[in-house]
């Protein structure tokens, strides 16, 4: 992949924006999922941040912040955790000041267009004791900086940073897209690599931007095995309909061999051993938790229930809500119809073999 076109595809890598069929607002079932999992690690941090700071007003940041419900769900439980703190200390909410980040190409006129609404909620739900919250929006790439030094009280990131900076040099993956098991063993070492260069460094700018004694919650998907090569990624049927249109004609062999996802699904242990090498935080808490990536929705809008053709295209949907924006950048808009149409049939005639559950790590640290 040429230099050009790499760093155009990762600055490409933004969800599906809008509310349509395709939408990532529409296809984030599983990432709802996950910020749901997690909201009893968001409380303690935010809990043993109050305990030893009391702000007049709480500084947030959110980096991968997305669009669509999933957005405000976090907000909301930010906001819910400290207004329930102080209505038992029957002491007035302090205010609040969100950042949301995300690439520039990230839907953010739909995150505004739902703030006002999203805002007069808040101040319906919690009353008089509510202190004042501004939200606003910062584009930028999280691997920069993007605040000022010691700005932030809590940093929150949910489904974010296993996105890579760029995809790995050197990286000859025949035939696949990402980590397979029939990948060479240079794949796993040049992922894993680029990996532990893009966390010490997403961990090196907060350090700077937070304030001493912030917190810093993080949610990321990873992997049960520290070998690489026997663990089932959940990418195949993606290649697998990519490959095809390779031998229909309707994509260069190329572009599919130049082609690889910015995105690295790392063991436990390296997370933690990069968050202590790299020394700017303590590490208060790494848990492991299990997600289905199929949410097993078997009944439509309607109530009726769905075939297996109609799920398979819900799977498709899902992948595509993610995936879009990166495939076109790279093989362009003409293919992308047919590619998720060919996924979808893949996808309803694997669906015993979508019961995989996908591994996540939550992550709570304190800057030292």
């Amino acid at each position: 992949m040429e230099v050009g076109k790499e760093t155009a595809a990762v600055n490409a890598l933004c969800m599906n924006g809008g509310d349509k069929e395709i939408s990532y607002a529409n296809n984030s079932l599983f990432q709802k999922t996950v910020i749901v999992k997690t909201r009893r690690v968001l409380e303690d941090t935010i809990k043993d941040l109050l305990s030893n700071v009391f702000p007049t007003c709480v500084k947030v940041a959110d980096f991968g912040c997305s669009s669509g419900p999933n957005t405000f769900l976090t907000i909301s439980e930010i906001v819910d955790t400290v207004h329930e703190i102080c209505r038992q200390a029957q002491l007035k909410s302090p205010e609040f000041q969100v950042f949301l980040n995300d690439l520039p190409g990230n839907d953010f006129n739909a995150i505004f267009r739902s703030v006002p609404a999203f805002l007069d909620e808040l101040k319906r739900e919690k009353g008089d004791l509510f202190g004042h919250c501004t939200i606003s929006g910062v584009p930028g790439s999280f691997y920069g900086r993007l605040f000022p030094s010691r700005s932030l009280h809590l940093i929150h990131s949910s489904n974010s940073v296993h996105w890579l900076s760029k995809v790995p040099d050197g990286v000859e993956n025949k035939w696949n897209i990402y980590m397979a098991k029939s990948s060479p063993p240079h794949v796993f070492k040049a992922y894993a690599k680029q990996f532990q260069e893009d966390f010490s460094l997403f961990l090196r700018m907060r350090s700077e931007e937070i304030k001493p004694r912030g917190h810093m919650v993080l949610t990321l998907m990873g992997r049960r095995n520290p070998d690489p090569s026997t663990e089932f990624y959940g990418w195949e049927l993606l290649a697998t309909s990519l490959c095809e249109l390779v031998e229909e004609g309707l994509v260069k062999e190329a572009d599919l061999d130049s082609f690889n996802l910015p995105l690295y699904t790392p063991y436990k242990e390296e997370v933690r051993e990069i968050i202590q090498e790299e020394g700017s935080f303590e590490l208060d808490r790494l848990e492991v938790f299990e997600v289905n990536w199929d949410t097993k929705e078997d009944t439509n809008n309607n109530g009726s229930v769905l075939d297996k053709y109609e799920r398979g295209q819900k799977l498709a949907n899902i992948t595509r809500a993610v995936t879009e924006h990166l495939l076109a950048c790279h093989f362009g808009d003409a293919i992308i119809d047919r590619l998720f149409t060919r996924l979808a049939l893949h996808e309803a005639e694997n669906l015993d073999s979508n019961d995989e559950k996908v591994v996540n790590f939550v992550v709570s640290m304190t800057k030292k």
